[in-house]
Parts: structure tokens; sequence; C-alpha cells
């Protein structure tokens, strides 16, 4: 007997069916009509239904440190177990020994797979031209791909050729449906729905959008440059970095800014391919402002824009606190953006030439964005000795251009098997501490209990 999936709040989701039904079952006034194909360009249009992204990758990753002892204690509330449990690699980190055990990265996600496969279901059957069909409906499968490349990255094994049809994925929902299995695909099934999404989508999209949260060729090409990187076919993320960079390829000049107030607004920012953005900004506030790792920190020096507009001195977030803590969110006024960048474009291109032998192809790359990144008076291009010293220095750039924004997480996944970047990790909590080796089965969060034991057929990661 088939079982209702639980998979996210049933009052917003109730909000939106119950919209989308009155379109095609009550005689509306005013603008919306019946089945018109006008409507789903409305429902597209909720940003914060397919913008919102995660949180929990950043609590996980090497570039936060959480060790003043003030903080640590304030952690301890059980409204913040979430933060506590990512941060110290925990095998549950929403028990159900508490009240706060959903997984609010899961569930939005899945949301959003809802909301696009709705739309991608009624669009055939609306009233409308053809073509407005076809666009919408693509824009909602960028949407779904960019769903899914998110939460394989979470709850999925790190893709490996020789084990991804058996590694599993997460569930692939792709019919618009309250009542489906949540047996779990494999990885490599995930990427290749995500890949043909993307592709499907990318004849209908435009070329460029009024706003950077509606998808459009550059984005479709970003996510697939992203997608196989993550799959480490490094030829076919090139030729989509260089597909991206073809349509959009301008960088924000940081070198002589003094200050963020002229840095544009992320709907409109010319470097974000597709404005996606964390579940909520933790990295502001206290307790959950976001202290820069030792590790972290030595990576940037006193030049470096990004670590002069965006970072700030403990003072800033408390008294209390000690070290450099990330403050983008404060001083822009907005949520960090998650989603694929003209920068990552670039550092993706970057990372295949290394990766390829072109050492100094690839320093090409990375010096071109640390132009418009480091002060003008004080920039001096790198240079690599090796590949294998290049391929460092392009890693090292995506951590200094994407510090919490997801990104690393993912990119200490996909390393950790790689000689060159193998490390262990140890961070101290409360009195006890917790290590990271890289064989470790934490890489893969999770998934909550509470969906495990309304979803016997969902298995749990070891």
């Amino acid at each position: 007997m088939k079982k209702i999936a639980i998979l996210f709040s049933l009052v917003n989701l109730g909000l939106f069916t119950g919209g989308c039904e009155s379109f095609v079952d009550i005689k509306t006034q005013g603008s919306l009509v019946p089945k018109d194909v006008t409507n789903y360009r409305y429902l597209l249009n909720n940003t914060s239904a397919y913008e919102t992204g995660i949180i929990l990758g950043d609590l996980a990753s090497d570039d936060i440190a959480i060790v003043d002892a003030a903080q640590q204690t304030s952690l301890l509330n059980i409204s913040y177990s979430y933060y506590k449990n990512t941060y110290t690699w925990q095998d549950d980190i929403f028990p159900l020994s508490t009240s706060y055990e959903n997984d609010t990265d899961w569930n939005t996600m899945y949301a959003r797979i809802f909301r696009t496969n709705t739309i991608i279901s009624e669009l055939p059957t609306s009233n409308g031209p053809e073509t407005d069909k076809a666009k919408l409906t693509a824009e909602a499968l960028v949407h779904r791909a960019d769903a899914y490349l998110t939460l394989v990255n979470q709850y999925g094994k790190p893709y490996n050729t020789t084990t991804a049809s058996s590694d599993l994925g997460v569930p692939l929902l792709l019919t618009q449906t309250f009542s489906q299995s949540l047996n779990r695909a494999s990885v490599e099934t995930v990427y290749q729905q995500i890949i043909a999404d993307l592709k499907q989508a990318l004849p209908n999209l435009l070329a460029t959008q009024q706003y950077n949260t509606l998808p459009s060729k550059p984005s479709a090409y970003g996510l697939l440059a992203r997608t196989y990187l993550y799959m480490s076919n490094y030829k076919m993320a090139e030729a989509y970095a260089d597909s991206a960079l073809a349509l959009r390829s301008t960088l924000n000049n940081m070198a002589t800014m003094t200050a963020t107030s002229t840095f544009p607004k992320r709907i409109n920012d010319p470097e974000i391919l597709l404005s996606k953005i964390a579940s909520y900004g933790t990295s502001a506030y206290t307790p959950t402002a976001m202290r820069l790792s030792d590790d972290l920190l030595s990576l940037f020096d006193a030049n470096d824009q990004r670590y002069n507009l965006f970072t700030v001195p403990a003072s800033r977030v408390s008294s209390t606190y000690t070290g450099r803590y990330f403050y983008r969110e404060i001083i822009t006024g907005e949520n960090r953006n998650l989603g694929p960048s003209v920068p990552e474009m670039m550092l993706i291109k970057a990372e295949s030439l290394a990766r390829a032998g072109q050492a100094a192809q690839a320093m090409t790359w990375v010096n071109n964005l640390r132009k418009n990144r480091v002060l003008s008076t004080a920039y001096t291009p790198l240079t690599a000795t090796s590949n294998d010293d290049a391929l460092v220095k392009v890693i090292n750039e995506r951590r200094r251009e994407f510090c919490f924004r997801m990104l690393r997480w993912w990119d200490m996944r996909r390393l950790k098997s790689e000689p060159l970047f193998q490390k262990t990790i140890t961070r101290t909590f409360n009195g006890v501490t917790y290590t990271l080796a890289p064989d470790s089965k934490r890489y893969v969060l999770p998934i909550a209990q509470y969906l495990t034991k309304m979803n016997p057929e969902l298995v749990s990661n070891p």
C-alpha cells in the first residue's frame, strides 16, 4: 500500500496546491483565468518557493570554527541542536528525542520538486501559446535539476564512476502526486536525471532574464558545468563552463571598492547566473554567527577584498567572541548566493585546465578573477610550479571565493579521496573532541529519523 510521502510542511504546500487548483476548478475574476498558461508564470515568479536553498553543508565544512565557550554554551540550547549536531558530524542531526526534528534542507528541496512537478505536469493541458508553455516548462526543469543536485550532494555518496550505479542517492519523484514510494534511486540515476532535465530545458530558455532568480540559458549551462565537476568529468565541466561564460562573463570589480554600498543587489548581480540562497541567514547573528576557521583564515591576506569587505572582527558580533566572522549578510543586507556564478565558471575552467596538465592556462583564469578581488595597488599574479601546484591554488581560490556558500562541503566530499587534498579534521565542542577522517561515513549527511520512521522504504544512510 502506498504511503503519503511526508516530505515537507503540508500547511505551506496546501497554500500552493490550493491556489493552483483554484486556477483549474474555480471561475476566477481579474487577471487569473482557469487553465491559462499565465497562471504558471505567476507560480514561477514566486521567488521564495524556488530560490531558497539549504544550510547544513556550511556547518559541516572546514570553513567554520565554533571555539568560543560563550557560543558553544548558547548552541547547547535545544533550538540549535541541528547546528551543533551538524558541526560535530553526528549520526543523527534531527533525533526524535527533540522537538526540532524537521530537516529544513530536505523539506525545502522536496517542496520545490513538488511545485516544479505540478507545473511540468499541468502545462501541456493549459491554454496558451506552445512557445510559452515550453519556456515555462524549461524554467521548472532547471529548478528541479538544481534541487536534485543539492539533495544528492548532501544525502548521497560523492559521485564515483565505479560505484555510482549502486550507491544510494535520494528518492527521485518526477510526477505530480502526494503518494509515491520513497525508495532511493542510485546516485547515477539521480545525476542522469539532472543532466536530462537541464538538456531538455536548454533549447527553450531565454538567453537573458530580467532578474537572475529566473532560469536562463547561462543558468542551465552553469548547473551542467557544476554537475559534471561533481562527477569528476572535467572535460564536460569545462565545455559547459565555456558555454555559460560565452553568454555571461561580467565580474564585479572589488579591487577599488572602499565600501559595499555600491555592491549590486542579488537579483541584478551580473555575476550570478541563477540566484539561490541559504535556507535562512545564520552567519550574521549570535549564536549562529560563522567564525572563519584558522585553516580558511590562513588563505586570506589584508589585500584581499573578500576579507576586507565581507568579514569582520569578533567585536562586531559579540563582546565575548574572538577571531574573524563572515558578515556578508549584514553588510549587504541580503542572504548569500548559493547558485552558479561567473566566478564559479572561471574556476571550473581553471581546475579543468590544471587537471589536463595546462598549469599556466589554469593560472591565467585564476588571475583574471583575482584582478577583481585583490586591491589594485597590491595585486600580483599567482604562478604555479607544477600542475599539482596549480590545482591546489585553484582549490584555495574556490575556498576564498565561495566560503560559507555550501560549495566547500561539496568540494570536501569530492576531493577527500585525492592524496593531494586528504586530511583529517578535528574539532572540540563542549569538552568533547570529534574527528572527520577522509574515509568517514559522515561525509554523507544522515536522513532525519522522522522521515525514515514514517517511510520504512526510505533507507537510512549508515
